[in-house]
């Protein structure tokens, strides 16, 4: 009698051959992109140089573009129009320095990198979706959220300089702390009248998404973590740990404007968490409290204007313009400069 093979040997099997294809195929789109990205710089540098013989060639730059275009898509369709030819051309001139090329990064993360004026920017840009892996989409997005901004607001002139070299460097609890956040991926409305549970649950739906927006070394822990004293329970909204900070992180979510009250709730659940829940070899835990509207002059007058350990946040639920959140981040960092004197 024929044996029949059982389905979990084959399905073992399957999947084995499955992983082998999955890499090929991963490494044959790199080999591409890398080659791809190495032909438009060649592209770029031979239309610099062409326009660069003289000046008779640099005036007609822009019938050289339209010539090119025509011919180049004639032969090899789709992506040589005359808008991706300034965009090949701009990519040479930023970055002129072929072997600096980096092959994680493809075409489409280039350009949208060549949108950053800043050099500093660029390149801090460029190190975080290296270092994070993100998807064209994802840098798409930080880029919009400002998010080299919003990390340099109250570094002083050579710590935002490091941003650019090093990238994000996580060493102690202010450097994980963002203000404002950006929570647009909630798709929540915002003329709707919302509660902290509508913002928490919308987190937890969302949790991959709010983990990016956070940063560097969260894992999530607990939602409405339950602590008592003395009977009385209290709960936490979310409860975070960052391996590279080896510590808690505590969450808590409010609506409106912060108050003296929310501080003082969050040292209770801080020092809560030094006695009863830290691990050998942990770091105190810090608290973030995420609020709608942070009240300036209450920053000034409470234990938060001098903690190390107690941040507050605004948090938006949209994705503000460009405008609205450099406006913002201004009159935040007037205030951190006020506060210095």
């Amino acid at each position: 009698m024929k044996k029949i093979m059982p389905t979990k040997v084959i399905d073992s099997a399957y999947q084995s051959i499955r992983n082998v294809l999955e890499q090929a195929r991963a490494s044959a789109y790199r080999a591409v992109n890398a080659a791809m990205v190495q032909a438009y710089w060649q592209i770029g540098r031979i239309i610099v140089e062409e326009e660069q013989k003289g000046k008779e060639r640099a005036e007609y730059g822009s019938e050289m573009l339209k010539g090119l275009s025509q011919k180049l898509t004639k032969e090899y369709g789709k992506g040589f129009d005359e808008s991706n030819l300034r965009n090949i051309r701009q990519f040479y001139i930023i970055f002129s320095n072929c072997d600096a090329l980096r092959h994680e990064l493809s075409w489409t993360h280039y350009r949208l990198l060549l949108r950053i004026e800043k050099e500093n920017a660029r390149s801090f840009y460029m190190l975080e979706c290296i270092s994070n892996k993100w998807s064209t989409r994802e840098l798409e997005r930080q880029i919009n959220s400002l998010l080299y901004e919003r990390l340099a607001l109250s570094k002083d002139k050579n710590k935002v300089k490091q941003l650019s070299l090093k990238g994000q460097v996580i060493q102690k609890p202010e450097d994980i702390v963002k203000d404002p956040y950006v929570l647009e991926f909630l798709n929540l409305n915002e003329n709707k009248n919302l509660i902290e549970k509508d913002i928490e649950q919308a987190l937890i739906d969302k949790l991959n998404k709010f983990i990016l927006e956070l940063g560097k070394g969260f894992s999530f822990v607990a939602r409405q973590k339950r602590i008592t004293v003395d009977g009385e329970h209290y709960y936490i909204d979310l409860v975070f740990y960052n391996y590279l900070l080896k510590c808690f992180v505590l969450i808590d979510l409010k609506v409106g404007k912060l108050t003296h009250q929310d501080i003082g709730q969050m040292d209770f659940y801080i020092r809560y968490f030094e006695k009863e829940e830290m691990n050998k070899g942990d770091n105190p835990p810090i608290g973030i409290i995420l609020c709608s509207d942070k009240n300036e002059v209450m920053v000034k007058y409470t234990m938060l204007n001098k903690s190390k350990k107690i941040f507050a946040s605004k948090y938006k639920i949209y994705l503000p313009s460009e405008k609205e959140l450099k406006e913002e981040l201004k009159l935040e960092k007037h205030f951190i400069e006020m506060e210095r004197k």
